[in-house]
């Protein structure tokens, strides 16, 4: 049988072999680095020897979920401002006795009202920070005294000057603060804030407020982000009578006008009830009115969630039910909590603020910010002493930042952002 001929198609093309690589010449120095013509391929890894070097493991490593949330977070502009706003509020929480250069509750009515004075850096053309020293007359008049400043009589300042003694975190005994005065009494001669009716400087005070508002906050949120997570997942994965009831008890919550509410409970507390029990019952109070808001949100992702294949197979290897709530579904949703948690303290320091404002908080002799603005309910005091609404400004300040700071959070959580 004859030998066919081979068939040939235009389609087929005959492929070349590459020409063999010229074999380099040996060289008595150092062996140059190989050169890869442009289009060629690089040539392969010798055996052991990692593909990738350190550089290019790290581009390629995959980032983990808290590292992703970082890095948007922090092209918020804004966002990174109200946590920085933030931190700095929590500083003076936790150094609120060392902001403070007065003892807070110090009074003299022979002081009342004073207008704030002003800080100078320099003198006689050194960096000497000083305030000048009040003068106080009575006005014929209105019988009032009234003070002046006397720019002959210097009072230098100084840092980290003894002052009233104080417990710095609760336990160690300390007279120091961040300003003082040299040989006088601060109380008696600096007022960076001005001072109240009763003569009680307005600085320390608010120092001391900011403590207190931002704490019950701080612990109010923390007590309705475990009651809305409990409940509410409950409510969502096991569904039935224990949804219907959960349910119920929110809409009934949610339905009762607030400020009725907050004025039965507090005509309830005695009067004769410490600082200390108000302030745990007002804590407690605006917790179990916050948590219905939360609970609702983790019913609705529970409902969506307990039936996804990852739930069916924990459930079927044995998993016991709080670990498929805390370990698998959960941390699903864990970045929404964060940014409600972050959104709803702001709503927790306006309830306090806003209720003692009222009267129906904090009284007297406690110091929050709400119990500091009760001075300015008159139009007429703050007319003539427009410094008593400085505790306004704080509260305004650390609302905007956690509404910033919360934005942020709720933007970088967002995997379709």
């Amino acid at each position: 049988m004859a030998d066919s001929a081979p068939i040939h198609d235009p389609r087929m093309r005959t492929l070349t072999p590459p020409p063999a690589a010229l074999e380099p010449e040996e060289t008595s120095g150092p062996t140059a680095p190989a050169v890869t013509a442009p289009g060629a391929l690089a040539p392969a890894p010798a055996p052991g020897e990692p593909l990738l070097t350190t550089e290019a493991e790290e581009r390629v490593a995959v980032a983990t979920q808290g590292q992703l949330m970082w890095r948007r977070f922090r092209k918020h502009r804004l966002a990174m401002l109200g946590a920085l706003a933030v931190i700095l509020f929590y500083l003076a929480v936790v150094f609120a006795d060392f902001l403070a250069y007065a003892n807070p509750e110090a009074s003299d009515a022979q002081r009342g009202l004073i207008a704030p004075q002003g800080i100078h850096l320099f003198h006689e053309g050194q960096f000497q920070p000083h305030v000048y020293a009040l003068v106080g007359k009575r006005d014929p008049q209105t019988f009032k005294r009234v003070y002046t400043v006397d720019p002959t009589q210097i009072i230098p300042l100084t840092f980290f000057a003894p002052g009233f003694d104080y417990k710095l975190f609760g336990v160690i005994p300390m007279n120091r603060h961040l300003i003082g005065v040299e040989g006088a009494n601060p109380e008696e001669t600096l007022f960076l804030l001005g001072t109240d009716l009763e003569g009680r400087d307005m600085w320390s005070r608010v120092m001391y407020a900011t403590r207190t508002s931002l704490t019950i906050g701080l612990v109010a949120v923390a007590v309705s982000l475990v009651l809305g997570v409990a409940l509410g997942g409950v409510s969502g994965f096991y569904g039935g009578m224990a949804d219907t009831a959960i349910q119920r008890v929110i809409e009934i919550l949610r339905s009762i006008p607030t400020i009725p509410l907050w004025m039965g409970l507090a005509a309830a507390m005695p009067k004769t009830w410490s600082i200390t029990q108000v302030y745990f019952t007002i804590t407690i109070i605006i917790s179990l009115i916050g948590w219905t808001e939360l609970a609702r949100v983790v019913r609705g992702r529970f409902l969506s969630l307990r039936e996804e294949d990852f739930v069916t197979a924990a459930d079927l290897v044995g998993a016991s039910q709080s670990r498929i709530i805390f370990v698998h579904m959960v941390p699903l949703f864990m970045s929404h909590i964060i940014a409600a948690t972050t959104l709803a303290l702001p709503a927790m320091i306006i309830s306090e603020t806003a209720l003692s404002f009222l009267g129906l908080g904090l009284r007297p002799p406690a110091i929050s910010w709400g119990v500091l603005l009760q001075q300015a309910q008159n139009v007429q005091s703050v007319a003539l002493s427009p410094w008593l609404l400085l505790p306004a400004v704080p509260v305004i300040v650390v609302i905007l930042a956690f509404n910033f700071l919360g934005d942020g959070l709720r933007d970088a959580a967002d995997p379709y952002s």
